[in-house]
């Protein structure tokens, strides 16, 4: 398993479906044919990392949406990306080489 930079951009895996029901989800790996249930924080965690650019972005979402420390929110999204990653539904975007020249 590879570690997650900050950069780094996260989306559902192309062979998984997800469903929605009152605020929990339901993925669906179609290769291994399992099952991965995400509850209403899980949701919108997966949601807001699958429409950004970034994961820093998404943290950055996330901090105005939930009232809790940074430092909570960072583990709980690496946990969740982790999870997700060891289960194949999601692909990591490598963030692009640094090119400043400072």
């Amino acid at each position: 398993m590879s570690s997650i930079a900050l950069g780094d951009r996260i989306t559902l895996a192309p062979d998984v479906l997800i469903q929605e029901l009152a605020g929990e989800s339901v993925l669906l790996n179609l290769n291994s044919e399992e099952y991965f249930g995400l509850d209403d924080i899980g949701t919108r965690m997966i949601t807001v990392l699958n429409e950004s650019d970034s994961v820093a972005i998404a943290q950055a979402q996330l901090l105005q949406e939930y009232e809790v420390e940074p430092a909570q929110l960072s583990q709980d999204l690496l946990t969740l990306i982790s999870d997700l990653q060891t289960h194949g539904l999601i692909t990591i975007k490598p963030a692009p080489p640094d090119d400043s020249t400072a």
